[in-house]
């Protein structure tokens, strides 16, 4: 990528996320960055996740994921968990508390600000990810604290994207 673009995108805000999706006989997370709002009435989320890794195939099956914001606190081991190795071999739920929400998706409510539970009602082919968007049909609120930003994990925690990130 040209230097200049790449400089340009850094100066996006971003936030850091985990989202879960399972489809009955799986379920998955990973670290995302990019998950937005798109409407307020009905509420609607998109989100953006690699074709390659584990959790999209999951959500293109079952057509649900939850969207859980992190919070600034969050250490990078547990960033790590969800972000530095794939579910295709390793549990990312083996040593994290979690229930389950009412779509059928795990619920992580450690270093998390919330939880949207969301629907997938269209996709959006955008190259190397998948943009899904769909209806917010439940949401939890755990606390009140400051969001994790990704400039914020790379400036402060010091946190590196892994050479694998595209493929978990």
């Amino acid at each position: 990528m040209d230097a200049c673009i790449c400089q340009s995108l850094n100066g996006l805000s971003y936030g850091l996320y985990i989202v879960t999706s399972s489809d009955g006989e799986r379920k998955n997370g990973l670290i995302v960055n990019t998950a937005f709002q798109v409407s307020a009435d009905p509420a609607k989320l998109a989100v953006c996740v690699c074709k390659n890794s584990f959790t999209h195939g999951i959500i293109e099956k079952s057509r649900v994921l939850n969207v859980m914001p992190l919070e600034q606190q969050t250490p990078l081991v547990f960033i790590g968990n969800f972000g530095f190795r794939t579910g295709r071999n390793y549990d990312k739920f083996a040593n994290i508390p979690y229930t389950i929400g009412k779509n059928g998706c795990p619920v992580v409510k450690e270093h998390t600000l919330s939880c949207l539970e969301v629907r997938v009602e269209q996709t959006v082919d955008v190259g190397t990810h998948t943009l899904f968007i769909g209806s917010v049909t439940a949401a939890q609120f755990f606390k009140e604290a400051l969001p994790l930003t990704y400039e914020y994990y790379h400036t402060v925690i010091k946190g590196k994207t892994p050479v694998g990130a595209t493929h978990l």
